[in-house]
């Protein structure tokens, strides 16, 4: 008999892909979308899925939407992606940010708890969370303290879900996913952005690639193996918290160095903008990967710049 597993954030690229193997791996994927209005399937057409996927209506601030849902198909298994993702909206929109971020995972395991199902929930935690921290890498056991209010957020879905786990006995993991990207990343993210610029100024459509503070380290993976990790976080016959990442930190400007080069477009195009600097930020991060290799069995070895490699030419590749 097929597993059941519901995804909310279905669009995003952990949605796509995570649908992807779980399809592969003969489950029935129901993605779950605030209004089906203005729902895209584009991330699913381009991995050759949207046949494999059942799109339901949900509003997870609406505790009787999701209690419909789990009643209906009394899922195996439900991968909370969904959220305010953006670190610099976040600090335009706090209170939406808070709001949002903290109910949603609130709901989703409040309903969980009160129809006294056996779903596992993953939640999506960040490594935003850990903010300024004294020693590096990062581990499960660090504490926390987040700059922004995205962080903020996923800091409290974090705790929540952690609470839950202790208290009510509800299966909840807390996957602390580090940076990870693909070819199916949101262009206002940093990566996407510095490869789409640049493409578009090989192509003549644009002049310069405008950037806030370079200057900074982030630990970068990719982000099909990524959703890997999450499906075997909810494998276990205990339910923890697992830090994913690649165990290493590279410039941001070091990034944009490679992707210029490889797209022969000189270094003068780039343009270092003080107004786009974030009110507070980390000059470095990476974490431990070790716990999730010793206890999920999961493998990660890749060169991010061999990682870029792979996403410019995919975007080179399927540019318009």
């Amino acid at each position: 008999m097929k597993k059941v597993a519901i995804i909310s954030g279905i669009t995003g690229q952990d949605g796509a892909y995570l649908a992807q193997l779980l399809s592969r791996n003969d489950y029935v994927v129901v993605g779950l979308t605030r209004s089906s209005h203005n729902f895209s399937k584009k991330n699913f057409v381009y991995l050759g899925i949207s046949e494999n996927i059942l799109i339901e209506e949900c509003d997870l601030l609406d505790f009787s939407s999701i209690i419909k849902i789990l009643l209906k198909y009394k899922p195996d298994e439900f991968y909370n992606l969904a959220a305010q993702s953006s670190v610099g909206i976040s600090f335009e929109q706090p209170i939406g940010t808070l709001n949002y971020n903290t109910q949603s995972v609130l709901n989703i395991l409040e309903s969980v708890r009160l129809l006294q199902l056996d779903t596992k929930i993953y939640q999506a935690s960040s490594s935003e969370m850990f903010g300024q921290v004294n020693n590096l890498p990062v581990n499960e056991n660090t504490p926390f303290h987040p700059l922004s209010p995205y962080a903020i957020s996923k800091a409290s879905g974090y705790w929540i879900g952690v609470n839950y786990r202790e208290s009510y006995k509800v299966f909840c993991v807390n996957g602390i996913l580090f940076n990870h990207e693909s070819y199916l990343r949101s262009p206002n993210f940093f990566v996407k952005k510095v490869i789409r610029t640049g493409l578009e100024i090989r192509k003549g459509i644009k002049n310069e690639l405008r950037v806030g503070n370079i200057d900074v380290k982030r630990d970068f993976g990719y982000a099909p193996d990524y959703v890997r990790a999450m499906w075997l976080s909810l494998q276990q016959g205990k339910a923890d918290d697992y830090l994913i990442c690649s165990g290493n930190s590279v410039y941001l400007r070091d990034i944009i160095n490679y992707t210029l080069d490889y797209l022969n477009i000189p270094l003068n195009r780039l343009v270092e903008d003080p107004t786009l600097f974030r009110p507070t930020d980390m000059t470095d991060m990476f974490g431990d990967n070790q716990k999730a290799k010793a206890v999920l069995g999961w493998e990660y070895n890749r060169s991010f710049f061999d990682v870029l490699t792979l996403l410019i030419e995919e975007e080179d590749k399927n540019f318009k």
